[in-house]
């Protein structure tokens, strides 16, 4: 049988099924993206690419833009905000003062500063988009960028092609799926995810090992369980990333990614509900602004700066790419409970190492950061991005709905140009 999460080999078509014939058709495009090949990119162009990885950070509850990484200090109170923009080492480019660790380092990071869509403005609608590139419709479930990586390029090393830390997306208030499936390419390509977890576990063991191996079963192989125990890193390690579940779980993508994962899916939270998270209404079961001061600004500034320092002190930053986003923004006046509702219309997305160029701002919002005014960038293009960034050509076809072949993404739909 023709396996695809294997290493790619030359099979025999002889006695494929219908399924298997159409995977087996995309293997002269797979085989383009090995590394050490030429590929094309988007552009037609022949180039040559690494084997590029790559970190997905979903920031579940959606970042205000105006709070964080595309402030206005000169609009009005209401739309403003408490917080101060603050200089960063890139000259021009101000973000909030929240992060002051990641203004050390914009340097290595890009600002999509223009993202929207035109779905609902719900959480579970933007979780599609923004992870698939598509949305949801007629029962069709379309697979998560790092299903379609983890079957085209299989895996490199014993650990899983695709994984999901700490857990998956649960309850955000919709009852439509969050896009974090292989979707109608089947089971056999949806992310591993532990089966417990392993955070929770490892603060729950009395000598703060990596929880129970015994009992859970967190994969079949050494390098699995060995990703997972944080014990290996050096206290000062484990302190840079932040003794949180997020700043934890960026820790163990990178042991992931450096044992072979081609993709890992972090989600910072996996609720909106009774939380501190992006999602700040300004009133109970929501978060308030002070959270992001307090408490979920400063878990992102440690967690996202410490994977950039380590991911480069060990010569990994030019071969994984970090993408860091959320499902929406948030609107631009402050509501009456002093928060900011769903707002699909305009926000921020990060992106560095791999072949992204650093220090650079793609888009701009209008003078309250309601809409794009330049480069409007829509999902469709963010998942073209990252594609383009792992040397994946954006024409590879893959089994669609019914094993009808579908593009990866759309045709016309372009990656964002400027950040290569």
């Amino acid at each position: 049988m023709l396996r695809l999460d294997a290493q790619p080999t030359v099979p025999s078509l002889a006695g494929l099924t219908r399924r298997e014939f159409l995977r087996a058709g995309s293997l002269a495009t797979v085989g383009l993206t090995l590394p050490g090949l030429r590929t094309l990119n988007a552009e037609g162009a022949d180039t040559e690419r690494g084997d590029v990885n790559c970190i997905f950070l979903f920031l579940v509850g959606g970042p205000s833009q105006l709070d964080t990484w595309d402030m206005k200090p000169d609009a009005p109170e209401e739309i403003r905000g408490p917080f101060r923009p603050i200089a960063t080492n890139v000259p021009g480019t101000r973000i909030s003062e929240i992060f002051p660790r990641l203004a050390r380092q914009m340097d290595r990071v890009s600002l999509v500063r223009s993202v929207h869509h035109t779905a609902a403005a719900v959480h579970d609608t933007g979780h599609q988009l923004m992870q698939t590139g598509r949305l949801f419709s007629a029962d069709i479930d379309h697979p998560h960028v790092g299903s379609v990586v983890a079957m085209l390029k299989g895996n490199r090393g014993e650990t899983p092609a695709h994984v999901l830390l700490p857990r998956p997306i649960g309850t955000t208030g919709g009852n439509m799926p969050h896009g974090q499936s292989a979707g109608y390419l089947g089971k056999s390509f949806d992310p591993f995810v532990p089966n417990a977890d392993p955070i929770a576990l490892r603060r729950d063991s009395r000598d703060d090992r990596s929880a129970d191996f015994e009992a859970y079963d967190w994969g079949a192989s050494r390098s699995v369980r060995e990703a997972f125990d944080l014990n290996a890193e050096s206290v000062a390690i484990r302190e840079q990333y932040g003794r949180t579940r997020f700043g934890e779980s960026c820790l163990i993508a990178r042991r992931l990614i450096e044992r072979g994962s081609r993709f890992v899916t972090v989600n910072m939270f996996d609720t909106v509900f009774n939380n501190v998270t992006w999602d700040m209404h300004g009133m109970a079961p929501f978060s308030t602004l002070d959270g992001y001061r307090n408490e979920v600004g400063p878990s992102f500034d440690h967690a996202y700066t410490a994977l950039l320092d380590d991911l480069s002190a060990r010569g990994m930053l030019s071969n994984t790419l970090i993408v860091a986003c959320g499902e929406f923004g948030r609107t631009p006046k402050i509501n009456p409970a002093g928060g900011r509702d769903h707002h699909p219309a305009c926000w921020t997305v990060l992106f560095a190492g791999g072949s992204m160029q650093g220090g650079r701002v793609v888009g701009a919002s209008d003078e309250i950061g309601s809409a794009p005014v330049d480069r409007p960038v829509s999902p469709a293009e963010i998942a073209a991005t990252v594609y383009q960034g792992l040397g994946i050509d954006l024409k590879t076809e893959i089994p669609g709905p019914d094993e009808h072949p579908i593009r990866i993404v759309d045709q016309g739909v372009r990656p964002i140009s400027e950040l290569f």
